[in-house]
């Protein structure tokens, strides 16, 4: 039977008793089949005798939109539910008072993969994210961290912090889950109109048509990128709009005068309020 506990205290007295390793999942709830197979992947990391455990915590620092913030669904009781089928031994769902003191004062920054991408159009994203995670890791103290890749900027992120302070812990990054129509699971999908819902794959299908172009030799990102927001925009429907797309370094994450090496094109887009990401790798 899964444990469930909200406060640090009590949460660092039941990690010294349960066995390792210790596999941690971060979610921010709301849970989806993508979220059960980082789960899936934490139990084939520690085996039938190692621990995995789950955070469920809607981290109220890295919204740069309040309106986001308010409307993120927090299904807690049904997200419960779905941990203890797949096995987790133990879910962590503070308050922010738990985690957060009201005069906190330290946010943990990375100044170079930031730059670009949800960087630069959600300013103290990366910030809140990568405060709520060090965090984590100081409290579960975990052998290895599971998370998804449809976040790729998020995981590099992670990755070099765990690399630039000293991190005791592996990350490991899980691919990206999909509708059967294509469209990256997340969260936020089921906020969508069915109108939108029924729109939104254009995002993926764009995505590969530009990517597709690699296998004519074409090394121009501009190409690339006048592409996907062809397929992008070409009848789209009332209320989508791109938030960024662009073309940056697999690896730097940095924006590209040609591609000669592998390369990443990624959008984010707008269906009214709902914002989605997505993202290719093109390999010249």
């Amino acid at each position: 039977m899964i444990t469930c506990i909200a406060e640090v205290s009590s949460l660092r007295s039941a990690l010294r008793k349960l066995p390792r390793p210790l596999a941690l999942v971060p979610t921010m709830g709301a849970l989806h089949e993508g979220h059960l197979q980082l789960m899936r992947t934490a139990r084939e990391k520690v085996g039938p005798e190692g621990t995995v455990a789950a955070s469920i915590f809607v981290n109220p620092i890295q919204f740069d939109r309040a309106e986001d913030l308010e409307s993120y669904p927090q299904p807690l009781a049904e997200d419960l539910e779905l941990c203890e089928k797949e096995g987790v031994n133990l879910a962590f769902t503070p308050e922010v008072g738990d985690l957060y003191a009201p005069d906190r004062s330290v946010l943990v920054t990375e100044s170079l993969l930031a730059r670009n991408l949800c960087g630069a159009t959600r300013p103290g994203h990366f910030d809140g994210v990568l405060t709520v995670v060090l965090k984590l890791f100081n409290i579960f103290q975990p052998d290895v961290a599971v998370f998804g890749k449809k976040d790729f900027q998020q995981l590099a992120l992670i990755r070099r912090m765990v690399r630039d302070l000293d991190v005791p812990v592996e990350i490991h990054g899980h691919p990206t889950v999909r509708e059967t129509d294509g469209l990256a699971m997340s969260s936020r999908n089921r906020k969508l109109t069915s109108d939108h819902r029924a729109d939104a794959p254009r995002i993926r299908r764009a995505l590969i048509a530009a990517r597709d172009l690699a296998a004519t030799g074409e090394q121009s990102p501009t190409v690339y990128l006048d592409a996907a927001r062809h397929h992008l925009c070409k009848e789209a429907p009332s209320g989508f709009h791109i938030d960024y797309l662009e073309l940056v370094d697999h690896m730097t994450l940095q924006p590209l005068s040609k591609v000669t090496s592998p390369a990443t094109l990624a959008t984010a887009c707008f269906y009214g309020e709902i914002r989605l990401i997505d993202h290719v790798t093109i390999r010249p």
